[in-house]
């Protein structure tokens, strides 16, 4: 069918009052409908994320039912005891979301498959370590992460904690794919479930555990309990989950000068003090920062509504407020890690960082100065956790951190995604470790720029919306790989890296490259050792462009990013 066919076939069921009310508004619009109902969601290893409206491409309780009863069929193919291990569910703050994690419970439940269902929302980390604390089979968050407040999603985790990987990821969509009628996929009734003991209240049992992991995430206590009355710092859960548990994290962590900020420290998924509760934009500070000046603290720690990214706006020389990158505070925490194994005495070679083949390169050359091992790996915090599972397995490494330039960090692997709590509590001990030398985080980050030289990155999200932006998107890249960019900017290129072909090339040679899965980047090489690469997104209708540049100081750095960013965009028009 196509997309007025099933568009009409919509207008005929019996749809929940808010996206019948929906469809009465948007249905006169050609474009919406053939945008909504012209294919289905995109599903892969990062879940889906779409518009809260009506339409198969689209985020409602049928596109996410469909999606459960795939995760449902591939459960029970798994046998009684994956049934029995169950799944563990869990939402975030946005509209919608605790009526998509209760429907898909009772998708699940309808099988006769194990529900632990979170009573309230909690942070995408707490979910993770939930898989692993109650050993289920599987793990689904409702959250859109850090998309406005217009979108919802469906995140997806494996047994280990970890996004789900590719193969279960490809069977689950195969088998939501044979839903022949998307409006007659079951759901049992909540009480029967409840009655029967299919599914299952979780909250401050899973919390207490959860928490308790946390407190092994600092390393040096004595010097957090010493001096962390000496910082003040400002938090902002950006309406979201991260209100749940923070003051209990930052308290237990040794860190009590820790005031939230009142107006973003309520739920509300309309997030009213910023356009987009991204971390990585200074206007979702601006409210922070003044509670900072009120105060007279000197950062402030913002946590995504699903609290697995975390960023910090710290106070400058000049004494006004820099938002920093979340390479800069990947280079600030593993510096600090380092400097601290050394002081101890237990800095040994085993050590290694984990990263993405987006992120800065900084950390590394300071893995390189200290003699520690480094490995990069696919965007995705799950390939961090595989390789965490590899060291585990093989005994020939010790996890330090791992970190992905999008305000990802994991530091304890009891979580295996992204986890802001930990992100915050390491980055309070940085500063408690500045302020023991009468510094500040910026101080700090000056400090080792003095020594390792000025490492400095940009990532843009080029959009390419609508019906035709996957098309487009795929025709870009296709055509990316057979031109092999010789210039870009004006600049020579070395070497490419085509991670979907796995091929390197190089002085026109093609060599294979190994130890990474299939993944649609490019990456490039050029001759003033800048770095720029290519991903499409797999849950948005945007093609990530990255670009690492290393530079004397910082404002010739930002310069160069921003005219290599303006040059990329240009390439994809």
């Amino acid at each position: 069918m196509d997309a007025k066919e099933i568009f009409e076939q919509w207008k005929q069921a019996a749809l929940p009052e808010d996206l019948a009310e929906q469809m009465a508004e948007l249905g006169g619009d050609e474009k919406w409908i053939e945008d909504a109902f012209g294919q289905d969601i995109n599903f892969g290893t990062a879940g889906m994320r779409g518009l809260l409206e009506p339409g198969t491409n689209r985020i409602n309780v049928f596109t996410v039912g469909r999606v459960t009863e795939g995760l449902a069929r591939l459960i029970d193919e798994n046998g009684e005891e994956a049934k029995k291990r169950g799944v563990v569910i869990s939402f975030d703050s946005r509209y919608n979301s605790r009526e998509l994690a209760t429907h898909a419970a009772r998708v699940l439940g309808a099988h006769g498959i194990h529900v632990y269902l979170f009573d309230d929302l909690r942070p995408t980390p707490e979910l993770s370590f939930a898989v692993r604390y109650l050993h289920t089979f599987a793990g689904i968050n409702i959250t859109a992460s850090h998309n406005a407040k217009q979108y919802n999603g469906y995140k997806a985790y494996g047994e280990d904690g970890a996004q789900m990987g590719p193969e279960n990821a490809d069977r689950l969509f195969v088998y939501a794919q044979k839903v022949e009628d998307i409006f007659s996929v079951k759901a049992a009734p909540v009480k029967k479930l409840r009655a029967e003991g299919t599914l299952q209240l979780i909250g401050e049992d899973v919390d207490e555990a959860y928490l308790a992991k946390l407190e092994t995430v600092n390393v040096n206590k004595d010097m957090i309990k010493e001096n962390a009355d000496k910082l003040k710092i400002v938090y902002t859960p950006l309406h979201g989950t991260g209100k749940m548990l923070y003051d209990r994290a930052f308290r237990r962590g040794g860190f009590s000068n820790v005031v939230p900020v009142p107006s973003q420290a309520i739920v509300d998924p309309e997030f009213p003090t910023c356009k987009k509760p991204n971390p990585e934009f200074r206007d979702v500070f601006n409210p922070g920062v003044e509670l900072a000046n009120e105060i007279g603290a000197d950062m402030i720690v913002a946590t995504d509504p699903d609290a697995d990214r975390m960023g910090a706006c710290v106070r400058t020389d000049k004494g006004d407020f820099q938002v920093l990158t979340g390479n800069q505070i990947a280079t600030l925490m593993s510096y600090y890690l380092l400097q601290n194994l050394k002081g101890s005495g237990k800095l040994t070679p085993e050590y290694e960082i984990v990263t993405s083949i987006v992120s800065s390169a900084l950390p590394f050359k300071i893995a390189k100065d200290f003699g520690i091992k480094t490995k990069s790996v696919l965007t995705g915090f799950k390939y961090i956790g595989e390789e965490v599972d590899r060291m585990n397995r093989e005994g020939d490494g010790k996890f330090l951190m791992g970190f992905e330039e999008s305000y990802g960090y994991l530091f304890q692997a009891f979580a295996r995604d992204k986890d802001a709590m930990q992100g915050a509590l390491m980055f309070a001990e940085v500063a408690s470790y500045y302020a023991s030398k009468g510094m500040t985080v910026f101080d700090g980050l000056q400090e080792i720029w003095k020594k390792y030289g000025v490492a400095y990155e940009i990532t843009r999200a080029i959009e390419m919306p609508g019906i035709g932006g996957q098309k487009k998107m795929a025709e870009l890249m296709s055509k990316l790989r057979e031109e092999h960019l010789s210039e870009i900017n004006g600049a020579k290129v070395l070497k490419i890296e085509d991670y979907q072909e796995q091929v390197t090339v190089e002085n026109g040679e093609e060599t294979p490259l190994t130890g990474f899965p299939k993944s649609n980047v490019l990456k490039y090489f050029l001759d003033d050792e800048t770095w720029v690469a290519l991903r499409p997104s797999g849950t948005e209708p945007v093609i990530k462009a990255y670009v690492g540049v290393n530079k004397a100081d910082i404002a010739t750095a930002e310069k160069a990013a921003e005219s290599y960013q303006d040059a990329i965009s240009e390439l994809l028009k």
